[in-house]
């Protein structure tokens, strides 16, 4: 596996590592963010569907990341810890009240940064054909994660599993790949039901 720019994650965890080890705490939130951030950025671009909302929910990633790594504890990898504050990031967004009242995200040190990666990433929205966005407009934002996490982001089944706990509690590996098969049964049941397929 390999960060954006194909450095492997494993170069980039070491060197996260080594920043924080060395006390350089500043550092390795950047270069963590700087290296997992456009696969980040795209991941909550699919599940959240508004761009507004994914860079919203970016700002919040960028800031949890930054204020959480220096007790990141390795009990998972680098990424699939990131991958997790960008879910918890999404939701939040789309359950907090501070969003309905329309309060703003007051951005800091971590925001600056995310949106110099935000745009400084080459945007590539692919244009999904209508049958593909009616067919995600009818899945729940953690059935849209788990096929985007899989398919796009190809984390292995025991990282996606940490990644939509709920309540700190993960479903096995393999309970996680149950569920993804039953969601491509549905999803091809969808796509007949509607024409797409013959």
């Amino acid at each position: 596996m390999t960060a954006t720019g194909g450095e492997p994650l494993q170069a980039l965890e070491a060197r996260v590592r080594a920043l924080l080890a060395a006390g350089d705490e500043r550092g390795a939130a950047t270069e963590a963010i700087r290296g997992l951030g456009p696969d980040v950025l795209r991941y909550l671009r699919t599940v959240l569907h508004v761009e507004d909302d994914a860079r919203d929910a970016f700002s919040r990633f960028a800031e949890n990341l930054w204020r959480g790594l220096p007790g990141f504890r390795g009990e998972a990898g680098l990424r699939t810890w990131a991958f997790r504050i960008a879910w918890n990031a999404a939701l939040h967004l789309r359950d907090e009240a501070w969003r309905k009242r329309g309060r703003p995200f007051h951005p800091g040190e971590a925001s600056a940064l995310a949106e110099e990666v935000r745009t400084r990433t080459v945007v590539r929205v692919e244009r999904q054909r209508d049958a593909l966005a009616r067919l995600r407009a009818a899945l729940s934002p953690e059935e849209q994660s788990l096929l985007t996490l899989r398919l796009e982001q190809q984390l292995p089944w025991g990282e996606i599993a940490q990644v939509l706990a709920a309540d700190g509690a993960p479903a096995s590996a393999d309970t996680v790949s149950k569920r993804f098969e039953r969601l491509k049964e549905r999803l091809a049941r969808l796509a007949k039901e509607q024409g797409f397929l013959e």
